[in-house]
């Protein structure tokens, strides 16, 4: 067999594997609550491993490799910013989401649980937060098959449209019938086989340039600042401006509904510590393993004299010229892994929008839960093939949009969610001012080169928004305060398994 036959013999079998947990999970979804939201079934460990691979994409197998490989370790402050963001949603969001969602009208989606926080009768802050996802997590599903008709492409030497074609058909099969069940037990799977890629590449690179100490001196010798996180005289990218706009990606986490939507799904608010260990444990080492890659690899590419067209790809060339053809098609499937777990995840996500905060929003009569169930798969139909019509002619403006979607998410949802769980005086109409102030903020920030991230001050007026108009606009409620109560405590139980419904907690 040839290295190409063995490369795509092992991304096939990860395509079948992939499509069999969609398969498997489809036989255990029997209402809308199951396809959405897996019936709130969710154990620690897929929790976990689900909202880091749904969360990390392609950025950690490639984007961050490839920043590192080019300017050392001082690529490494949006890791930590990330890391430290990660932990914090952990800590202080899971497990009181968790209590507060099921205890505020058993909400399944973010929009909802909002409206049903704030006794919403108008149905505008579920709409308006709907609306958002929907629109921004469409285009971003589109630069998502964008990369995997790339990848192909480059990897395979395929037709971009052949390899985006085939990327939207296997993720949409396993999401279409597996529904979020079926994309958390996919992301289990594809964030070990990101994990493992990152680590065994980079172990392998240094056994073959003779060691630690051997690595290190070329890495000196090719990339002499490599290992400073601030270098000498202040280097571009380093500067304390550009520090501070990489650790404010951390704050991005409050805010993306397609990661916080795990904790939702958790077996109960008590999950939340295990989860947060592992989830954690999995993220530090394959940051590790990718900033690992990058060094490594920068040292691999000085001493071997290698031409390396694309830093970014620097993951997938070490496997290719260090293991054998079977196994870096493995390393190939673990970057479409990356790529495939967001789609699913965000598809989901889309279709939870549509259905359950639109569609049941401006409905009249209460549809069928079969109904549901079926609208839900048409949900993530429809989107799937609008984005895919997007990407066939791949553009500027949909790959641009990625590289906000992230602050845009962050800024307007994340003060929403924060002071929704820990300020019992936030209202509908501080929500409102929040997710416009946040989101009005990102665009026109992004368009100023300041070279701040837009995330952090569209965060800052979000948050300003929504504490100055709910003070204006608060009214006592004492039904809100009781469930507001009930949830916290819900929350530091660490017993706590089963959570009282709207009745009891009210």
């Amino acid at each position: 067999m040839s290295e190409r036959t063995y490369q795509l013999t092992a991304v096939a079998v990860y395509f079948a594997v992939m499509v069999a947990i969609g398969v498997y999970a489809s036989r255990r979804n029997r209402s809308h609550e199951d396809y959405l939201l897996a019936g709130r079934r969710l154990r620690p460990w897929t929790a976990a491993l689900s909202a880091g691979a749904s969360d990390m994409s392609g950025w950690l197998m490639m984007g961050l490799p490839g920043a590192i490989f080019l300017a050392g370790l001082v690529e490494a402050w949006i890791a930590i910013g990330l890391t430290i963001g990660a932990y914090l949603n952990w800590r202080l969001v899971a497990p009181r989401l968790r209590a507060y969602t099921e205890v505020s009208g058993d909400a399944i989606t973010i929009p909802s649980f909002l409206e049903n926080r704030f006794r919403d009768t108008s149905h505008a802050l579920r709409l308006t937060s709907g609306l958002v996802i929907l629109v921004f997590f469409t285009f971003y599903i589109s630069a998502g098959m964008v990369a995997g008709g790339v990848f192909f492409q480059a990897s395979f030497g395929s037709s971009y449209l052949t390899g985006m074609l085939l990327v939207a058909a296997v993720t949409l099969a396993y999401t279409l019938v597996g529904g979020f069940l079926g994309a958390s037990l996919t992301d289990v799977v594809q964030g070990l086989m990101m994990m493992t890629a990152l680590l065994v590449v980079p172990a392998l690179a240094v056994a073959e340039l003779g060691g630690p100490a051997a690595t290190l001196e070329a890495l000196r010798d090719g990339l002499p600042d490599g290992l400073a996180l601030v270098p000498a005289g202040a280097a571009a990218g380093a500067t304390a401006l550009a520090v501070v706009s990489a650790l404010a990606w951390g704050l991005g986490y409050f805010g993306q509904p397609h990661i916080i939507v795990r904790f939702m799904a958790m077996q109960a608010p008590s999950s939340a510590r295990s989860a947060r260990r592992i989830g954690m444990t999995w993220m530090v080492l394959s940051l590790l393993g990718a900033v690992a890659c990058g060094l490594v690899g920068a040292a691999y590419v000085h001493s071997t004299g290698i031409d390396l067209a694309d830093p970014e790809t620097v993951v997938l060339h070490l496997s290719q010229v260090l293991m054998h053809p079977l196994v870096s098609g493995l390393v190939l499937a673990a970057v479409l892994a990356a790529i495939m777990s967001t789609i699913s995840s965000q598809l989901v996500v889309c279709s939870s929008a549509l259905v359950e905060d639109l569609y049941r929003a401006v409905s009249r009569t209460p549809p069928a839960p079969r109904r549901l169930l079926l609208l839900g798969r048409a949900g993530v139909l429809v989107i799937a093939l609008i984005a895919a019509l997007l990407a066939v002619t791949p553009n500027g403006s949909i790959l641009g949009l990625v590289g906000f979607a992230w602050a845009g998410f962050g800024a307007s949802f994340g003060p929403v969610v924060l002071l929704s769980l820990f300020w019992r005086r936030l209202t509908t109409a501080g929500s409102l001012a929040a997710l416009a102030g946040g989101s009005v903020t990102v665009i026109v920030w992004s368009l100023l080169d300041t070279g701040l991230y837009e995330l952090l001050p569209g965060f800052v007026v979000a948050t300003l928004l929504a504490v100055v108009v709910s003070r204006r606009t608060h009214r006592p409620d004492a039904q809100v305060d009781q469930e507001f109560a009930t949830a916290a405590a819900l929350s530091r139980s660490p017993g706590a398994r089963n959570v009282p419904g709207p009745t009891q907690a009210g």
